[in-house]
């Protein structure tokens, strides 16, 4: 049973014209049995949104997980780097793809999941729509939303730990660098590579056969991207390395934006609600998030300044940890003031 006022918030937002699917007719009658989470991986060919571009949040780490011991020897080594990292950061990308994994961690909570259906079955699934899109903090209010949100918060946690331990690798290596003869010599390719940070490539990044089938067994276990990678063998996730994702409330930090939380578990509570209306077009709509795309229009922006600004290869290091890494994992955080 929600409570009061919970049950007064879905009724005034179901006032609210709905922007998605006017047309959609609402049952009259919740159906006898509720429809129950499908939690197997759905088949390539009818794949849905959330996890098509889960899969580029997939690829960036597993691509964070090769650079940890990639060679740092040469300039084609750094300007590989770079260019690796840099092909995630266009446009959107990278954003919908960090939203939709992150929601594919918290849809691993039946009891939130059952909270949503519920809401939708009583109300009828316009009124949940409209709830979730016009208030994303709305879904972080239901009774079981505290599990869900602590183990997003612990998987992006874990993510970005990832990201900022290349970053000291790269960083310490623009240290390390400055004693080689080839890279403390002055490079004329300065135009080069700014027109090949510009030039960044929208279309989609294929993943290895391993990457697939890591990815696969991750969506079905909820577990940190990185961990696809680091604890994964030919047989897929080492389950024994897989994070406990039923979390005590409060072992997250208290300081995760609501909003930002609140976006990646609406995500997931309307994916839940996919087989009683069409949500494809609201969860298209909350996968956009401005203000993270504003932080990483603001790492390419940095990127480019630091390499247009330098003027010996150890430096190209620098601007790959400052900017293509840990800027980068700061845009990616579930804190205030992340961005």
């Amino acid at each position: 049973m929600f409570t009061s006022w919970l049950a007064a918030l879905v009724v005034t937002t179901a006032l609210v014209q709905d922007p998605v699917a006017q047309d959609t007719v609402v049952p009259d009658a919740a159906p006898e049995t509720a429809p129950q989470l499908q939690l197997d991986a759905a088949p390539v060919e009818d794949e849905d949104i959330v996890r098509s571009s889960a899969r580029d949040y997939a690829a960036f780490h597993h691509t964070v997980s090769d650079l940890h011991t990639a060679p740092i020897g040469s300039a084609e080594d750094l300007d590989y780097a770079m260019d690796q990292l840099s092909r995630f950061y266009g446009e959107e990308r990278l954003v919908r793809a960090w939203i939709a994994y992150a929601a594919i961690v918290a849809a691993r909570h039946p009891e939130y999941i059952d909270e949503v259906r519920e809401l939708a079955d009583y109300y009828g699934p316009q009124a949940a729509i409209s709830g979730l899109m016009n208030d994303p903090a709305f879904a972080t209010s239901f009774r079981s939303a505290d599990g869900a949100q602590d183990s997003v918060v612990d998987a992006i946690e874990q993510d970005n730990s990832e990201i900022v331990q290349l970053s000291e690798r790269y960083r310490t290596a623009a240290y390390e660098l400055q004693s080689e003869r080839w890279a403390n010599r002055v490079y004329r390719d300065r135009e080069e590579r700014l027109a090949r940070l510009s030039a960044i490539d929208d279309s989609p990044i294929e993943l290895p056969d391993n990457v697939r089938m890591s990815l696969d067994t991750g969506f079905a276990e909820g577990i940190p991207a990185s961990a696809l990678f680091h604890q994964s063998d030919a047989a897929g996730i080492n389950d024994a390395m897989s994070p406990d994702l039923t979390l005590n409330v409060g072992h997250a930090a208290v300081d995760a934006d609501r909003d930002r939380v609140g976006r990646i578990l609406s995500v997931a509570a309307l994916q839940s609600l996919d087989g009683m209306t069409d949500t494809e077009a609201a969860i298209d709509y909350l996968l956009a998030d401005p203000a993270v795309e504003r932080c990483l229009a603001w790492v390419r922006l940095d990127l480019s300044q630091c390499v247009a600004a330098g003027h010996f290869k150890y430096e190209d290091s620098f601007c790959i940890a400052e900017h293509a890494l840990l800027d980068v994992s700061r845009c990616l955080d579930t804190h205030s003031g992340s961005e």
